[in-house]
């Protein structure tokens, strides 16, 4: 790769010039406190991160944020952010330069050249994730979110840079416009917050979901506020004496013991309260205490002695000691009434695992290379290479946005084979779902299932704690329903099927597929006879990176691409370069007067005025009757 241009050689950080802001007043853009925190810990290379941050400040001078700060306090703020999660040197150090490839002249050559390629990895996999040269912002979404994944599968740092970047830019969206603080705050919602949660960065998570509900719902936020300050403190006062007493239980048969509370955060109130309808009073986790102690079996113990001093609430207690989640997180759960019965959960943990909890993949990550083997950090990750193995299969962008974010839905259940094996589905899940997750074998093969041993039909959900057993069959031929994608939740189900039809029955999909597609395309006026039609359908075909028209036929027969979601670009396309040319071919006409409808309307319909769909997807009439 070239130079963009002449690059100056990196400054020391004592040739800078006081930082100023927009209106050239001096601004401290928080680096000196910064570094001092480096310095004190040995592991850091304070003189490569003070190398980094000059290249940062000298490479964004004269550049400003919204808010009229430099632009240099935003690399800043992420490094900081990744230093409370006690990642390492080059963590850092790209956090220092993400956006200097992207917003500078410095190319990702000079940072390989300065930092090592190691630095430049990370800060190349980032800058990437903007810069995607595509027409729909559905197509942008799409790509940078499978950029985003790949860059993840080579190293999952990129990731964790990506989320302390959006982290201090949702901490600063009080700035942006009303549309952009909703825009990014549904995309972190759906996408940022649940990768925050399968990488076990709970830290990050939570403040990433009440920054985005504060945006997209504020009256809902504020009321939660409300009734949060409402009840502020009567629950300092109950956490208190709850934590008093447990202490004075636990203390003199445990050493090492740490006991603190906390209010469940907004983000979790709203699901309950907005999403799933429940009353404010009937949130039982609202208030937790947690418990921090030395040993597994302490945990256990610690239990035994909760149990005893209050009335555990049934159905309410999670062992995620013996079953972890998926991102490491382990940790007892338990809901008792408290006194004058109100309740609140205990969570039970040693040290080892509350560093987990709160840090996830941070607090594990191997950050020097060339380590041989496959370890339980690896096996977390496999998500991600499901994620790419979806991607990979989408051909439909919008199709690949809704399977992502349908994997990464933050609600789980932990489902049992017959043999024990624990299968992780998102909430919903159905039993082909589950088969597919087993292998794609399995489910190609599946006849039927069995759940706690009785027979249940294909679209039976399944809950956390069932035993699922996928019944097969070896009959040749045996594949699964095309009526299986109306059913799936999961993309890699929806992939796996879709895989199916499309190797295995290709004649038929293009049968089908044509027949849709001439179905849609009368059914919105758009009519091309002879060659035209051939060189239309040749247009669309390509423009959805289809090498043939019956390649397109196939890919909308297995379910590939849905026509009707393709419409809008099509019937664009007609309109804008072939319309006139069909109607150029046509007899001249002498003009029509316009004439009363038959319809119920009562309206006038002119030759001009085409009729419009309406959501029911039946056609209204335009009235020209004021």
């Amino acid at each position: 790769m070239e130079n963009k241009k002449t690059i100056p050689p990196v400054p020391a950080a004592a040739e800078l010039p006081p930082e100023q802001t927009a209106d050239h007043k001096p601004y401290d853009d928080g680096f000196a406190p910064f570094f001092a925190e480096i310095q004190k810990k040995p592991q850091y290379d304070s003189a490569r991160i003070e190398k980094a941050y000059s290249l940062a400040r000298s490479a964004h001078e004269g550049q400003f944020r919204r808010s009229g700060e430099p632009y240099i306090m935003h690399p800043v703020a992420v490094a900081k952010i990744l230093f409370e999660l006690g990642m390492d040197n080059e963590c850092i150090i790209g956090a220092l330069l993400h956006d200097v490839v992207e917003d500078t002249p410095y190319d990702i050559d000079y940072i390989s050249r300065e930092f090592g390629p190691e630095v430049a990895l990370l800060v190349d996999g980032v800058t990437k994730l903007g810069q995607i040269p595509l027409s729909t912002r559905e197509e942008v979404q799409a790509e940078n979110i499978r950029k985003m994944f790949m860059a993840m599968n080579r190293d999952v740092r990129v990731i964790i840079i990506k989320l302390a970047d959006r982290l201090h830019n949702m901490r600063t969206a009080k700035f942006w416009p009303p549309y952009k603080q909703r825009e990014k705050s549904l995309e972190t919602l759906e996408i940022y917050a649940p990768i925050a949660h399968r990488l076990g960065i709970r830290a990050i998570k939570e403040e990433l979901e009440d920054l985005a509900i504060f945006y997209l719902d504020p009256i809902a936020y504020k009321e939660i506020e409300q009734n949060l300050r409402l009840k502020q403190v009567e629950g300092e006062r109950f956490l208190a004496d709850i934590k008093a007493q447990i202490r004075a239980k636990l203390e003199p048969i445990m050493k090492n013991v740490q006991i603190t509370s906390r209010v469940k955060s907004v983000h979790g109130i709203f699901r309950k309260v907005y999403i799933k309808g429940k009353d404010f009073e009937q949130i039982f986790d609202i208030y937790a205490v947690r418990i921090i102690v030395d040993s597994m079996i302490d945990c256990y113990n610690a239990l035994g002695i909760v149990h005893d001093m209050f009335t555990p609430l049934p159905g309410r207690f999670k062992d995620y000691i013996s079953t972890p989640k998926p991102n490491m997180y382990q940790s007892l759960h338990t809901t008792v009434l408290g006194p004058g019965g109100i309740p609140f959960e205990i969570q039970i943990r040693t040290w080892d695992m509350h560093r987990t909890a709160e840090y996830g993949i941070a607090a594990h990550w191997k950050y020097k290379l060339g380590k041989g083997g496959k370890d339980s950090i690896d096996n977390r990750l496999e998500w991600i290479h499901k994620m790419l193995e979806t991607g990979e299969a989408s051909t439909n962008a919008e199709d690949l946005v809704r399977n992502i974010k349908g994997d990464l839905s933050s609600d789980e259940i932990f489902v049992f084979t017959p043999n024990g094996d624990i299968k992780t589905l998102p909430s919903g899940a159905t039993v082909i779902d589950f088969a597919y997750a087993i292998h794609s074998a399995v489910g190609n093969r599946m006849t039927g299932a069995k759940v706690n041993g009785k027979i249940v039909p294909i679209t039976y959900k399944l809950k956390t704690g069932e035993i699922c057993e996928v019944l097969t069959s070896n009959q040749p031929g045996k594949g699964p329903s095309r009526d299986w994608l109306k059913v799936v939740t999961t993309g890699e189900a929806r992939c796996k099927i879709r895989s199916w039809f499309k190797k295995e029955r290709r004649d038929e999909n293009i049968v089908q597929g044509k027949a849709e597609v001439d179905r849609e395309l009368r059914r919105n006026f758009i009519r091309l006879d002879g060659e035209q039609y051939d060189a239309f359908l040749q247009r669309i075909a390509e423009r959805q990176h289809c090498a043939s028209v019956e390649d397109f036929y196939a890919t909308v027969g297995y379910g590939g691409l849905v026509i009707s979601r393709m419409m809008p670009g099509i019937k664009d396309e007609y309109n804008r370069n072939w319309r006139q040319a069909e109607e150029s071919n046509q007899p001249a006409k002498a003009p029509e007067r316009p004439r009363k409808s038959g319809g119920s309307s009562g309206g006038v319909i002119s030759r001009s005025i085409p009729f419009a769909p309406t959501t029911q997807g039946r056609l209204r009439q335009t009235s020209l009757t004021p």
